[in-house]
């Protein structure tokens, strides 16, 4: 048996970079107490979600990865806690920006960072002003308590995304997002939407998914986004294991069995029986791509 604690954590955000890292590790350092081994925080925790308007003065939080507050603060927490942490952070790359995360082990070494794939562009989520397409592909990390796989935000809502993850040996997917009410249209809710999809990553690939979000009201001048937490974790059949409520700040745990679930991927079939052959359409845009 090779038994894991993983836990899911969400919080609000303030301008003050320093009090959103200590933040987050209290939260971290709570999760570790209850036995969690890798813990994700949520996305771009370390300031406000500042890409509700297009502002080139929020440049200035994008930093190169060894340069990144957190993640020097959370290697060290990392080490301490013998515990693996997904960092998401704004880089910085000579003069390309990006939506990355550093996935730290236990001994609190950087395996490497991911950059997100899928950059929206929308009224209060004007990602495409602040970051470039990632460029890193979908990756899959061996830590010391399994291999994980990350997406970040608007990726959850890719099941290509989850399914590349899941071929590449993924045991457990990790979204940190942040997502919440629509600036244009106050009436729309998505987070049952939001939910319903990763826990269809779950139930398709037979593989749990641990999404955090953040919570509380963020305003940039005429724009307000009320973050609807809700964060959670999901078994392989797509039940929702544990979820936060919409507005607490909180630590989710969840304990699986990597063995356990391995059979009965196995055993179900689904990886055995897919067609990869007859998938070619799913590399084009418009479906006209079929059968060359």
């Amino acid at each position: 048996m090779r038994k894991i604690k993983v836990a899911a954590t969400q919080m609000s955000c303030s301008s003050n970079v320093n009090e959103n890292i200590n933040k987050a590790e209290a939260l971290v350092r709570k999760a570790a107490e209850l036995g969690a081994q890798i813990i994700l925080i949520q996305e771009l925790f370390e300031t406000p979600y500042f890409c509700q308007k297009e502002k080139s003065d929020y440049y200035i939080y994008a930093t190169e990865m060894e340069n990144n507050k957190a993640i020097n603060h959370f290697k060290k927490i990392a080490k301490e806690l013998q515990v693996v942490l997904p960092i998401s952070f704004y880089e910085k790359k000579n003069y390309a920006r990006y939506n990355s995360l550093a996935v730290i082990d236990a001994n609190g070494e950087v395996l490497g960072v991911y950059r997100k794939s899928h950059i929206p562009d929308g009224p209060g989520y004007e990602e495409k002003f602040y970051f470039n397409p990632g460029d890193t592909g979908f990756k899959v990390w061996q830590t010391r308590y399994g291999k994980i796989g990350v997406g970040v935000c608007w990726d959850q809502w890719y099941p290509e995304a989850a399914r590349c993850m899941a071929l590449m040996g993924a045991e457990i997917l990790f979204y940190p997002t942040a997502i919440g009410t629509e600036p244009q249209d106050g009436s729309i809710d998505s987070k049952d939407h939001w939910q319903t999809c990763m826990l269809g990553h779950a139930a398709a690939n037979l593989i749990p998914v641990v999404a955090s979000n953040r919570v509380g009201i963020e305003e940039d001048e005429d724009s307000k986004i009320t973050f609807y937490g809700s964060s959670f974790i999901a078994g392989p059949q797509g039940n929702k294991i544990t979820e936060a409520d919409r507005s607490e700040e909180t630590v989710l745990v969840s304990e699986f069995d990597l063995d356990e679930l391995e059979k009965q991927r196995i055993e179900w079939g689904i990886f055995r029986d897919r067609r990869p052959d007859l998938y070619k359409v799913i590399t084009s845009y418009d479906g006209e791509l079929v059968f060359k």
